[in-house]
């Protein structure tokens, strides 16, 4: 259940930043409140469904049990679902509300990248998308049966995700920062999202 409440507790965050970006900017609470309430549940089934798909393999196969597919509590969601599937469901939901979809966008992404960075603490339990081999004091231990093929031997390993949670910290301060301080609109914050978020995603997996 960790990663799940890791996923719910970055949904709240995110949440209670947007509503009020969103009201401060003259929007109806209960049309945020409306759009997020269909975004989450969407999100939490794509997020869900990309991992299924990108690990076919555990769900599949010889000695597989496919229906194990449905049982989200025991783990597995993917980040890039989650941004799918919610962003779905939220341009179907501010569609029949009339609201613009860039505004609440640019409402939610500085609340979304904290999500996001909180979410990261999911791969602690799941003792997954760590890096390579680390015998510094950063070196995070990796129990034998989640060690990649090849290196059964390594007990430490780069925690790759604490370095993008840091990151994804940083940057939901820094949009906050520069939407204060320029007044960015029209979908720019979510742009820059969008920058700081796949920038931080490419120097990490190059680790």
């Amino acid at each position: 259940p960790g990663p799940v409440l890791c996923l719910i507790a970055g949904m709240v965050v995110a949440w209670l930043i947007g509503s009020r970006r969103w009201m401060a900017r003259g929007g109806l609470a209960e049309t945020f409140e409306t759009i997020v309430l269909v975004a989450v549940p969407s999100g939490i089934v794509g997020a869900r469904i990309y991992h299924v798909l990108t690990h076919g393999e555990d769900y599949f196969g010889p000695g597989r049990d496919p229906l194990s597919a449905l049982y989200i509590w025991q783990g597995g969601i993917a980040i890039f679902g989650s941004l799918i599937g919610g962003a779905v469901g939220a341009w179907i939901a501010a569609r029949k509300l009339g609201a613009r979809m860039p505004a609440f966008a640019d409402a939610l992404a500085p609340g979304l990248i904290i999500a996001q960075g909180i979410g990261r603490l999911g791969n602690w339990f799941n003792q997954e998308l760590f890096g390579g081999p680390d015998d510094g004091p950063l070196g995070l231990e990796i129990d034998p049966a989640h060690r990649p093929s090849g290196y059964e031997h390594v007990a430490t390993f780069q925690p790759t995700f604490l370095y993008e949670m840091v990151w994804n910290l940083s940057g939901g301060v820094v949009l906050l920062w520069v939407d204060r301080r320029f007044r960015l609109g029209f979908g720019r914050v979510f742009a820059l999202y969008m920058v700081i978020y796949g920038s931080g995603r490419f120097f990490i997996e190059a680790i």
